[in-house]
């Protein structure tokens, strides 16, 4: 049981996962701090505001709607995601990209069936000249 268990976590998407759980986090942080400490206070000097989630409400029958408060959310989902797309995957895809360029695939070696027929069609092409 613990042999399948130990298995499991150590295969390299389970690792690599967690990575990317703590990374992320980490990261998330960085860019809330960022919201926090530039997109917030942009906010406040357009709308007299610290965040969008006052701006944009109502009531109705006691019932608060915060349109504000979406967008407050939505904005900071949209700066994380493209924080790790610019920051992270971008600059990782490029990465890939050059060494796959460097390391181009050796083709497979042919089977003796595909020896023999390669010589059967260059003999072929020999006849037909």
């Amino acid at each position: 049981m613990l042999k399948g268990f130990k298995e499991f976590v150590m295969r390299g998407n389970v690792v690599d996962l967690a990575v990317a759980v703590v990374i992320g986090a980490a990261f998330g942080k960085i860019v809330t701090a960022l919201v926090d400490g530039l997109i917030n206070p942009l906010i406040a000097a357009i709308f007299g505001k610290t965040n969008l989630a006052g701006v944009w409400a109502f009531e109705i029958n006691k019932a608060k709607f915060s349109i504000g408060l979406v967008l407050d959310a939505a904005l900071n989902f949209l700066f994380v995601a493209a924080a790790i797309y610019f920051f992270i995957v971008m600059p990782l895809n490029k990465l890939a990209e050059r060494r796959k360029r460097g390391q181009e695939p050796e083709p497979d070696p042919l089977t003796t069936e595909q020896e023999l027929l390669t010589e059967i069609r260059d003999l072929l092409s020999t006849r037909q000249s």
